[in-house]
């Protein structure tokens, strides 16, 4: 379960990622959230709007008469800009498969879409893509799309499989996002780029220091923060998993190695960490081996 980021989270996020965005009107408070719940999310569903014009942020922003606005949280314009137009429920993603929303959850390979018997609006972040889908996106929009997906699979500690495309949704006659009449996007080559651009942007190990001409007393012994979730993606290397590693065997999850633990985050890391988090009674996307801040603070309570 995962509750949608607050709009200074959200900016927070893309400025970390470097993506380029503009604020448009009340878009922090204006949503549909009379008509139901937003929350808790699961994923990102991409988008084309069906249009190449230059501005469509009125329209992502109110609507039409038959399908009011907002359309989306995320505009993404021509140029690669994110223009925020909502916040909270939006009309962007309609009915859908609840087998391709289970799969999303658990991060698990999609299955045929083949029924649209549950409410996407609640459960996704939307961003709409400014161009017709009978043709490819910019360059600029897809690299955007790419750290976009990025920056909310880091805040919500996701993988790339949290990010489908409409098409793959079950709303009937969907093909976005497209790239020529008719036809979607490879979206499993979509999710190679997001994951490679997640493990980009991830902050490389910090070098050590050099040892100072005098020493400084040992500091006391603290709770450590919690690095990041970017410390303990697949391939990781540094000392934060070591110390993850350490305190997973003074917790009783030693069996789980055979050595080390050590610096290189792998299966056996994983597999200690959601038998840690299932033991505090989490399922789901809550117990998938990936560390986030409440696994950190109680793993070392």
């Amino acid at each position: 379960m995962a509750t949608p980021m607050t709009p200074a989270q959200i900016k927070a996020q893309l400025k970390k990622f470097g993506v380029s965005f503009k604020e448009y009107k009340d878009w922090s408070t204006h949503n549909r959230n009379h008509k139901g719940s937003w929350g808790p999310v699961h994923g990102l569903m991409v988008h084309h709007t069906g249009s190449d014009s230059k501005d469509q942020r009125q329209l992502l922003y109110a609507g039409t008469a038959a399908l009011p606005g907002p359309l989306c949280q995320f505009g993404l314009s021509q140029d690669g800009t994110i223009h925020l137009v909502g916040w909270g429920r939006a009309n962007h993603a309609g009915a859908g498969d609840d087998d391709v929303l289970h799969a999303v959850k658990n991060e698990l390979k999609l299955p045929v879409d083949n029924e649209s018997n549950t409410d996407g609006n609640r459960h996704f972040y939307g961003v709409e893509i400014w161009y017709s889908g009978s043709h490819e996106m910019t360059d600029a929009q897809y690299a955007t799309l790419r750290k976009l997906a990025a920056a909310i699979c880091d805040f919500h500690n996701w993988n790339e499989k949290s990010v489908i495309g409409h098409g793959e949704w079950g709303s009937p006659g969907k093909w976005d996002p497209g790239y020529k009449p008719g036809k979607m996007m490879d979206m499993d080559e979509v999710r190679a780029d997001i994951k490679a651009t997640i493990a980009k942007t991830e902050p490389e190990t910090p070098s050590k220091p050099t040892s100072p001409s005098k020493p400084k007393p040992a500091p006391k012994p603290v709770t450590p923060a919690f690095p990041g979730a970017y410390y303990f993606r697949p391939g990781a290397r540094n000392s934060y998993v070591t110390t993850l590693g350490k305190q997973l065997v003074k917790k009783g999850y030693g069996k789980f190695y055979k050595q080390g633990p050590g610096p290189h985050w792998t299966a056996v890391d994983r597999a200690a960490v959601r038998a840690f988090q299932k033991a505090q009674g989490w399922t789901g996307s809550n117990a998938d081996g990936y560390p986030g801040p409440e696994t950190w603070k109680r793993l070392f309570s």
